[in-house]
């Protein structure tokens, strides 16, 4: 005999799925903040005009000397994310409930791992999507005072990306307008229910990936090694603001897929290099393997 569902067996559903929701966050271990900085978002847009200034200090001589932002108008505007999980209404009825607890532990997983999906979606992408100065986040082009400056290298590899994350803004930008959590339709009076028999229960929220200052950050496709490696450090070193004065960036985090995982952990934490001798560039930065950068 099928049992009734009543709004108080309904309602203990509910927690118990939200309780599976909400223990499949910790089987995730976020690496977003990284490489970006978190931005709570009070509109549907939010505007990064101020981007286009590097902030220096300099010796007080005649007037302050006012830092113009360069008339840039960078937006990030948030966009809304879901997933949905129904559960047939029979299923309930007859007590077949074991299979949706792990469906919704799942589905908390994937949203505590979303973040990163945004943020190191949008990095493999940098240099497909315009930043502040109106080039490619990662471009051969970018206009640096009187010059043109690049901070990306070509070759055969899959890209790695070296970063200086040791600001108060990072490379990337992880804007949240409104956190996920579990709402349901479990009424049985809703619509579903009557059309498609079925209880619906889902996630959403609102956030956007965006991007902070180029000089921070490196994309190289040249093989990880020690010669690609010291290419990189060297050309983000050597950045200088628009009145030629050195920017101080140092690439301090190495970021690569997982086919790069071998070479970097070589690279970073071997003590000596294939040649036997001893490893220069042990401990020089982080590394972190991204997942989403597959």
């Amino acid at each position: 005999m099928s049992r009734p569902i009543t709004q108080q067996l309904l309602s203990n559903l509910f927690t118990g799925f939200k309780t599976s929701f909400r223990s499949g966050f910790a089987g995730v271990t976020p690496a977003w903040s990284q490489v970006a900085t978190l931005v709570p978002s009070s509109a549907r847009t939010e505007k990064y005009s101020w981007l286009g200034a590097w902030p220096k200090i300099r010796e007080w001589i005649g007037d302050r000397h006012v830092k113009q932002l360069a008339g840039h108008s960078y937006e990030v505007t948030n966009r809304r994310f879901e997933s949905t999980i129904s559960v047939n209404a029979d299923d309930i009825k007859d007590d077949q409930l074991g299979i949706y607890g792990p469906m919704f532990q799942e589905l908390g997983r994937a949203t505590g791992a979303f973040p990163d999906e945004l943020i190191f979606g949008l990095l493999a992408r940098g240099h497909q999507a315009k930043c502040y100065d109106g080039q490619n986040f990662f471009d051969a082009e970018h206009p640096m005072g009187k010059a043109v400056v690049s901070n990306i290298t070509d070759g055969a590899s899959a890209p790695w990306y070296l970063l200086d994350t040791s600001r108060a803004l990072k490379p990337l930008i992880y804007q949240k307008r409104e956190d996920f959590d579990l709402v349901g339709l479990d009424n049985p009076n809703d619509p579903n229910v009557f059309w498609k028999n079925e209880f619906v229960y889902g996630t959403t929220g609102r956030a956007e990936a965006g991007f902070g200052f180029w000089q921070m950050a490196h994309r190289s496709k040249a093989t990880l090694n020690a010669a690609g490696f010291k290419a990189a450090r060297t050309a983000m070193g050597s950045l200088k603001d628009d009145e030629d004065k050195p920017l101080g960036v140092r690439g301090r985090l190495l970021v690569v897929p997982p086919s790069l995982e071998g070479e970097a952990r070589e690279l970073l934490q071997a003590e000596r290099n294939a040649a036997g001798a001893s490893n220069i560039w042990r401990g020089t930065a982080e590394l972190l393997v991204a997942d989403f950068l597959s």
